[in-house]
């Protein structure tokens, strides 16, 4: 009887399944890559995770650069700057005191001083031994994750205070350059542009006005457009440039409303605190 019952229960189990949508039985084995080329097919969005994911591991740090990593996302956006000795480590602030252990000016310490510090600060004890990476690090990690993923991250590089030759060579150096996007002043972007002819340049819009006179001088790839200022028009009229419109979703704004709006819009990338929640809401309706 029993065996009789567990066959029975066997056939119901496969019947049933053949009923079953594919991407159900697959949803388990849903990958972060998975995720973000379902996103790519339905709306045309990319995703750049800001500062890595420092709501489950500190700020610019290796940990949380592994985690977004394989959450599937285009690019990681990072901090560059320059130590006392000349080296490029990666670091949001001019100052060390809310990230990490320090207290100072970033650029008054060396490298090895700042390998000291724990940047785990405000975090669970288990990231104390999280430290400053420098920018070789990451490309390194970026690199090697490429090199065994399909799909390739990039990196979307704030340029806080780095001189564009260094940062050319290092990016150049584990072939990250090519697809690397810029951020940073007009004039610095300017500068990059002499050193690096086919830099993927990335100024900010604050206003509308500014099109014209940006798109002549600097011939970007993207505009960093202020959110408060974005609709669809605007979008509609920054795309007849052959121009990319990416955005901060961040702080207040990273919100679900905000995904759908950016998505609805038109907007090619989004960058957020939040990617899973961003796959959550535009994949799933949550």
């Amino acid at each position: 009887m029993k065996s009789l019952t567990f066959l029975l229960l066997i056939s119901i189990t496969i019947y049933a399944s053949a009923f079953i949508p594919n991407h159900t039985l697959n949803k388990s084995k849903q990958t972060g890559a998975d995720s973000l080329k379902s996103l790519k097919e339905k709306y045309n969005l990319s995703i750049s995770a800001h500062r890595g994911s420092s709501i489950i591991a500190p700020e610019n740090t290796l940990a949380t650069f592994k985690t977004v990593l394989a959450m599937g996302v285009d690019y990681i956006e990072i901090d560059v700057r320059t130590t006392k000795d000349g080296q490029l480590a990666i670091l949001h602030d001019g100052s060390l005191n809310r990230t990490t252990n320090g207290e100072g000016p970033m650029k008054n310490f060396t490298l090895a001083e700042l390998k000291e510090l724990s940047a785990g600060k405000g975090h669970h004890e288990k990231f104390i031994a999280e430290r400053i990476p420098t920018l070789q690090e990451t490309t390194r990690l970026v690199a090697e994750w490429n090199k065994t993923h399909k799909h390739q991250t990039n990196l979307y590089v704030d340029c806080k205070d780095v001189a564009p030759e260094p940062l050319v060579r290092e990016l150049k150096a584990d072939k990250l350059l090519k697809n690397a996007v810029f951020y940073g002043s007009d004039n610095f972007l300017l500068a990059l542009k002499k050193v690096y002819p086919k830099a993927k340049l990335m100024p900010s819009l604050n206003k509308p006005q500014e099109i014209e006179d940006k798109v002549e001088r600097l011939k970007p790839y993207a505009f960093d457009v202020r959110w408060t200022i974005l609709n669809k028009e605007l979008v509609t009229e920054i795309h007849k440039h052959n121009i990319k419109v990416f955005s901060d979703v961040l702080g207040l704004l990273d919100m679900p409303a905000n995904y759908k709006k950016a998505a609805e819009m038109g907007v090619d990338l989004i960058q957020t605190d939040h990617v899973r929640k961003v796959y959550q809401t535009l994949l799933e309706g949550n």
